[in-house]
Formats: structure tokens, C-alpha cells, sequence
């Protein structure tokens, strides 16, 4: 039977896309909803809330969860650390899969990211470099917070050694700095480049999405997976098996 779906922010770019590719999947999009509706109204049938909204409305829809005990899969972005530790302590409570991004790619290229920074010490200058659609309003994404999280965790710093850019005279690199650089324009769907510079060499791992049914693919799979699980936080390092 397929698996029945509360999609929140159905009219957005990616619950468009999601609604697109679930019938291949074996999945159905019962009911979706947008900011302004009332999500209690369409849960009955629900196995599964998939949530790619606004970070207002994700606090909101993990409440709905816990109350009706559903499982939810979260690719919403954007939320401030002291606000996404909050709604983490309220996601435990039921099955959740919460991912910045939910490609399989990209998914790799945390785990290899992860790997270089245990290799690479801090004579490896580490950098970020991602690149979305100008209609993108967070920023950085939420897959280069994940990335950078990894390098912070692997090389024991906090969001302090985080550079956004630089500007002026800034003086010369110091070696805890972690350059974040976010850059917006056209149409593109997600690149993100990590980079670990030396003197005399450079190792740079990349990840370009062209087609967005990658994600909405990834976040089906995830909500399959999701439904068969106890309660807890999982992200998509758990679904695919990689740790």
C-alpha cells in the first residue's frame, strides 16, 4: 500500500517537486498544505508529515506530530541555533528524520568531508564555498551548516572560528578560521565546494545538483524509512546507512 503523506508547503519549489516524483516512489501526497492552513484538518489517513516550509511554521508542525504521534521528515532550513535546539528536544519525541539536504551525493560528500578533516590537519586551511537560486532566502544553506558543523566537530572549534566572508584588511588567515561564502544568482539549484588549502597543494571535494527531484527522491525515501523506526532524531547519514 503506498504510503499515505502530510506535505507542508505543498506549493512551494520543492513540495511541488515532492507531489511530482511520490506516485514513482510508491507514495501519496493525501493532503497539502501551506502557510494560513490548518493541518489538523488533513491529518486523518497521514502516516508521515514531510515539512519543506518556513522555519516559523516547523515548530508549529512538530507540536501537531508529537500530539498525534506522527512520524516527520524536516528538510526545512534556516533556523537559528537557540531556536533548532528547541524544536531537536520536541523532534525526539517521534521518529524524525531532520536533514539539511537530502541527495545521496551530497549525503557522500559529508561523510568524505568528515574523513578529510580527521586526515588534514590545521596547516590544511579549510574553506566553503556554496552557490544557490536568487530566490533562496536563507543563508548559508542548510547543507553548508551541516558541512561546516563536521569540520567545527572534526577539528574541536565552535561557530566562533566561522569567517562570512571578508572584507577590508583583515590581516593575515589564522589557522582556526573557517571561511563561509555564500553566493546567490540565477537559477541554480545547489553547489557547494569544501576546501582544504596547504602550502603546495589544495584538495577541494564538490557537490552540483541540477535536478531538484534529487532531494524530493531522498525525502520520500527518508519518510519510507522513517515510519518503521522508534522515536528519536535521525538525519539522512541514518537512512542510507553510512555511519
Amino acid at each position: 500500500m503506498a504510503l499515505q503523506i502530510l506535505l507542508n508547503g505543498a506549493k512551494g519549489r520543492m513540495g511541488q517537486t515532492i507531489a511530482s516524483v511520490a506516485p514513482s516512489m510508491g507514495a501519496v501526497i493525501r493532503a497539502g498544505v501551506d502557510a494560513g492552513d490548518d493541518p489538523t484538518a488533513h491529518l486523518a489517513g497521514c502516516e508521515v508529515i514531510i515539512d519543506f516550509s518556513s522555519h516559523q511554521a516547523t515548530g508549529k508542525m512538530l507540536e501537531l506530530a508529537v500530539a498525534r504521534k506522527i512520524p516527520i521528515v524536516i528538510g526545512t532550513t534556516g533556523h537559528g541555533a537557540e531556536e533548532k535546539q528547541r524544536l531537536l528536544a520536541l523532534a525526539a519525541q517521534v521518529p524524525c528524520v531532520w536533514a539539511g539536504n537530502f541527495s545521496v551525493g551530497v549525503n557522500l560528500l559529508f561523510a568524505l568531508t568528515r574523513r578529510a578533516a580527521q586526515v588534514l590537519g590545521a596547516d590544511y586551511d579549510a574553506e566553503l564555498v556554496e552557490m544557490h537560486h536568487r530566490f533562496k532566502k536563507d543563508a548559508p544553506s542548510g547543507t553548508a551548516a551541516r558541512l561546516l558543523e563536521i569540520i567545527l566537530e572534526e577539528r574541536k572549534l565552535t561557530a566562533q572560528a566561522l569567517k562570512h566572508g571578508r572584507s577590508g584588511i583583515t590581516g593575515e588567515r589564522q589557522p582556526t578560521e573557517v571561511g563561509v561564502h555564500a553566493l546567490r544568482g540565477g537559477d541554480v539549484v545547489g553547489d557547494h565546494t569544501v576546501i582544504f588549502a596547504a602550502l603546495g597543494e589544495r584538495l577541494e571535494l564538490t557537490h552540483k545538483a541540477s535536478d531538484r527531484g534529487i532531494f524530493a527522491r531522498g525525502a520520500i525515501r527518508a519518510a519510507q524509512w522513517v515510519v518503521h523506526q522508534p522515536a528519536g532524531v535521525y538525519d539522512m547519514q541514518d537512512v542510507l546507512g553510512l555511519k
